[in-house]
């Protein structure tokens, strides 16, 4: 189990759990989720952690099959300008390591944003803290258990 899963656990959250044999060499840590479960690149989503000017780190939900919008994100946050967190100071933070990093059950919470492309989504699919293994879920529950914010913030 991980923190991710604990979490959902605790509060009866319903998701269902997938994992699949993790490549070293994957490219993409994001894209081969989506091949190697046979889902929809739309439906599964990345977890990446970006800085704002004054050091605050923001966790950032976005479709693997795109990138973020850093401008956007800024925006959506409030700040003035972000760039993309140093990967150790994203490792500390959430205590998950790159490429494995949930937006659920990380140590520290911070301010989240889901890219608004998951809002019609009946599910959608984001790491479950680990690589090689995801969650299913509801977008408005993954919103509700990391208190984030839909926002424009991907980009195709």
């Amino acid at each position: 189990m991980t923190p991710a899963l604990d979490l959902l656990k605790k509060v009866r959250a319903e998701h269902r759990i997938h994992s699949y044999e993790h490549d070293p060499k994957a490219a993409s840590y994001g894209l081969e989720a989506a091949e190697k479960l046979g889902l929809d690149p739309a439906q599964v989503f990345k977890t990446l952690l970006a800085a704002s000017e004054k050091g605050e780190l923001l966790v950032a939900v976005v479709p693997v099959a795109g990138s973020l919008d850093l401008k956007a994100l800024a925006h959506a946050a409030g700040v003035k300008k972000v760039e993309m967190a140093d990967p150790s100071a994203a490792q500390r933070s959430t205590g998950y390591l790159l490429g494995g990093i949930s937006p659920l059950g990380q140590k520290k919470r911070l301010r989240t944003f889901i890219d608004s492309s998951a809002q019609p989504l009946t599910h959608m699919f984001v790491s479950a803290g680990r690589r090689g293994l995801e969650v299913e879920l509801a977008p408005a529950v993954l919103a509700e258990h990391t208190g984030a914010k839909f926002a424009d913030i991907g980009r195709a």
